[in-house]
């Protein structure tokens, strides 16, 4: 499993990462379920960490940017699915 990109988040992403390729190999592989309800709140867990780290850096509004220019690209190969 890879660090994260915020290093106060790895414990938090080694839950998550744990988690996810039990149930992708115990479950998921064996055609038991197909979703994957029992990791979903460690991904929020991961999610919040990483955008906290992401606004502590300005990196989120680098983001909101980037997507603000690209929206018309992502609508055009999305086939409007927004």
């Amino acid at each position: 499993m890879s660090a994260s990109l915020a290093p106060e988040c790895n414990e938090v992403k080694e839950r998550y990462d744990t988690c996810f390729l039990k149930w992708y190999s115990e479950k998921y592989l064996r055609g038991q379920e197909k979703n994957n309800d029992e990791c979903a709140p460690l991904f929020k867990d991961y999610q919040k960490c990483l955008h906290a780290a992401l606004k502590e850096r300005g990196i989120d509004k680098l983001l909101e940017d980037a997507r603000e220019d690209n929206k018309e690209n992502d609508l055009k190969h999305m086939g409007n699915r927004k």
